[in-house]
Order: structure tokens, then C-alpha cells, then sequence
């Protein structure tokens, strides 16, 4: 009789677990943006213009710099937030240099709350918010041997889904460290990008705005083209590695 209870008390406390982290997940996830999207839809909307994104920032002056982390750390760990904008506003008010760092910052840090988040809730639970399905072909990737080539490319070609590869890391095979360090590499092109139009857009040089519009097009027209023959490399050079 005893057993029973202890079981019994055990499986009510897991129950209760699950449901605190479904909780929390849902609540960040979920929560957060559908609050925001259904009382501040205005707010929310505004952030599509990079006018209305600079004289948001301005608004807070001193502080404009942390607030401008925020948003990038949201819009990955949330991804409600449409982070180019923020980026091309960052080379707006602040030139490349500090832009950048800011951008690099608030992309390590967004990255490590997506990971570790999904490290503590567990795959069943990026299951239920993702579909176990979809969950499941991200992890697979990352827990194989091309998963530190995988995740560059991912994060390097424009246009490629990776709100939910942060997650999937969290609950892989994959190093916390090195996966830091290859997806803020490979966002590093598509981010001075965007830094590199808001800056030359301050300076009113609509010719070289344009001129990185088409480069970037174009190179992302090449990933896609080439994709194959890119990874092909990738796997060669990841092998000479493994061989020394």
C-alpha cells in the first residue's frame, strides 16, 4: 500500500511538472506574441517600416542600444519580431561597427535562451508546440555527421526556416558551444547585409542600397541552385577534419 502511494505521489508530481512546463513554453511561445498581436496589432505592425523602427529606438535614447538587443533576442527566441528591420535600423542610427556587435550580441544570446529552453522542457514538449514530426527530421539531422555543416548552411542561406532549429539543438546530440558558434557565423553575411542597407540608407546612397539587394538576390539564388555542390564542399573539408 505504501508503494502505490509513493508511485502514486510521484506520477501526480511528473503531472504537475508537464503541465508547469507546457505552462512556460506556451506563456513565451505562444503567449507572448498573441497578446501582443491582439491588443497591440498597431505596435506590432509599425515595426514593418524601418521609419517607424528608427523612431521607435530614438524614443529611447540612451537606452535605445539595449532595447534594439531585445528585439533581436526576441525575434528568435519568439520570432514575432521581423529581425531584418531591427538590423537595418541598427546600421541606421548606430554605423557598422557597433550595429554589428549589437546584432551579434542579441543573436548569441537569443540562440542560448531557444537552446537551453528546449534542454530543460524536453522534446515532448517541442513536440506538442511543433508537431513531433517536424521535430523529429531537425533532430535526427543534428544528432548526425553532418549536423555542424547542417546548421551553418542553415543559418547561411537566406530564406531558410530556422526558428525551430535553435529548439531541435536544445534537445540533440549536438554541442552547446559549437552550435553557438556556427549559426552566429553563418547569420554573420544575411546580418552585415542588412546592417550594411540601413547605414547606406542614412547616408541617402539609394545606388548602393540597390546594388546589395541584387547582390544578396543573386547569392541567394546561387545557395538555392547550388545547394548540393555547397554541401558536397561542406562534407569534404568536414571530413579532412575529422581525419586530423
Amino acid at each position: 500500500m505504501g508503494l502505490n502511494n509513493l508511485k502514486s505521489t510521484e506520477n501526480k508530481r511528473k503531472l504537475i511538472l508537464s503541465i508547469i512546463k507546457i505552462s512556460i513554453l506556451g506563456l513565451i511561445i505562444i503567449g507572448i506574441p498573441l497578446y501582443i498581436f491582439i491588443f497591440h496589432r498597431e505596435f506590432l505592425l509599425s515595426f514593418k517600416n524601418l521609419d517607424e523602427v528608427v523612431k521607435f529606438l530614438k524614443h529611447y535614447e540612451g537606452e535605445s542600444m539595449l532595447v534594439c538587443v531585445g528585439a533581436q533576442i526576441l525575434q528568435i527566441v519568439i520570432s514575432f519580431l521581423p529581425g531584418q528591420v531591427f538590423q537595418m535600423a541598427a546600421g541606421y542610427l548606430y554605423g557598422i561597427s557597433i550595429a554589428l556587435l549589437i546584432s551579434v550580441i542579441g543573436a548569441i544570446i537569443g540562440t542560448a535562451i531557444s537552446f537551453l529552453l528546449a534542454k530543460v522542457l524536453g522534446r515532448d514538449f517541442l513536440h506538442l508546440l511543433f508537431g513531433e514530426e517536424k521535430m523529429q527530421v531537425y533532430i535526427e539531422k543534428l544528432n548526425s555527421k553532418k549536423a555542424y555543416v547542417m546548421v551553418f548552411l542553415i543559418y547561411l542561406i537566406p530564406g531558410v526556416p530556422k526558428d525551430m532549429v535553435s529548439y531541435a539543438a536544445g534537445v540533440s546530440e549536438i554541442n552547446f558551444k559549437a552550435f553557438l558558434i556556427l549559426s552566429t557565423l553563418g547569420r554573420l553575411p544575411g546580418m552585415t547585409g542588412s546592417l550594411l542597407i540601413g547605414y547606406f540608407l542614412e547616408q541617402k546612397n539609394y545606388i548602393v542600397v540597390a546594388i546589395i539587394g541584387v547582390l544578396a538576390v543573386m547569392a541567394f539564388l546561387l545557395c538555392i541552385i547550388f545547394r548540393k555542390r555547397i554541401n558536397t564542399e561542406f562534407d569534404k573539408i568536414y571530413e579532412k577534419m575529422l581525419a586530423k
